[in-house]
């Protein structure tokens, strides 16, 4: 009886170690991350959307406890990195840089694109990037006001650049047009292949305006070479002191119609690490070096959590859906 009692004793304990062991390994296995996380960039090497990946990866180790990795995968106008993302396995392990662009732009004025905007697991939002409208420093518009006369006085004469229907470049004149209550021929859209194109032929005198994320053309706006007439954020840009905002000047609407980055992972994604990601950006709200390497980049540093972000984000979509409508924008 003694040795039946003393074997079962061993059995016992050996169950107990063996459970402990894979309870233990289990909890190793959970704990997220365990290696490097691949954050898909859907544009190009160099542009907006690749720099302020790479800004956001500069940094962010000590809050995620991994590197972060850069992959680009352009193409399609986003779409190509973002469905990427989308068939990606929902363990953390590969996010989406959203933009604008791909993720508001094209679920709502291209039908058959092979994602909806709410299709992801949305993680928070990361920055604005500041829209501008400016002219040639020779132009003879000092401001929107002056601008605005012109393109009613003149219906169809006056010209600026985009870079294509469903671009940010052609929907902000859009939606003011629309604001005015003037015809989306109140200035006619001269397209141009790249914001670098579209910048140049603003410096020329070829358009009469162009209205584009701030940061293609910080630099002409720095020197003189352009002049901004409105910026679409909140407060006033700390580099453009005296451009007064889209509400400063009596169109509020147009606020909706700015550049943006945020975060999001394939859909369903495992909750834990949805929730060490919120921990993780609420950590790079506060590091000095994101903040300064955002502003460097010409966007506007603003972390907010999923939930807020995902309401952001239906309301642009909602913003796009309609201007693409009344004015006959869409991509097919």
């Amino acid at each position: 009886m003694a040795m039946r009692a003393t074997i079962w004793r061993l059995a016992a304990a050996g169950a107990w170690l063996a459970a402990s062991l894979a309870l233990a390994g289990a909890g190793v296995a959970q704990t997220y991350p365990q290696r490097p996380v691949t954050l898909v960039t859907p544009f190009s090497v160099g542009g907006d959307a690749d720099l302020a990946a790479r800004n956001l990866a500069a940094v962010i180790q000590p809050y995620l406890g991994q590197p972060l990795v850069v992959m680009n995968r352009g193409g399609a106008n986003g779409a190509i990195g973002s469905q990427y993302v989308k068939d990606a396995a929902p363990d953390g392990y590969t996010l989406l840089l959203a933009r604008v662009g791909s993720q508001a732009i094209l679920p709502a004025l291209q039908p058959d694109l092979s994602y909806r905007w709410d299709d992801f697991t949305v993680l928070g939002l990361l920055e604005l990037n500041p829209y501008v409208c400016a002219v040639p420093k020779g132009s003879p518009y000092r401001g929107l006001a002056d601008l605005i006369d012109a393109i009613r006085a003149r219906p169809g004469e006056l010209n600026y650049a985009t870079t294509g229907p469903a671009t940010v470049l052609n929907l902000g004149p859009q939606l003011l047009f629309d604001v005015l209550g003037l015809p989306s021929t109140a200035a006619m859209p001269i397209t141009y292949k790249g914001s670098g194109e579209a910048t140049l032929a603003a410096l020329s005198g070829e358009v009469d305006f162009v209205c584009t994320n701030y940061a293609p053309i910080s630099g002409p706006l720095g020197d003189g070479r352009l002049r901004a007439l409105v910026t679409t954020t909140p407060q006033r840009l700390d580099s453009l002191p005296d451009v007064p905002t889209a509400r400063e000047a009596g169109f509020p609407q147009l606020e909706v119609i700015t550049g943006w980055s945020a975060l999001y992972g394939p859909p369903g994604m495992d909750p834990a690490a949805v929730r060490k990601w919120a921990g993780v950006l609420d950590g790079v709200s506060s590091s000095q070096a994101w903040r300064d390497g955002t502003r460097r980049l010409g966007s506007v540093p603003d972390v907010r959590a999923a939930g807020p972000t995902r309401e952001f984000v239906k309301a642009q979509v909602e913003t796009y859906r309609k201007l693409g409508s009344s004015a006959g924008i869409s991509l097919k």
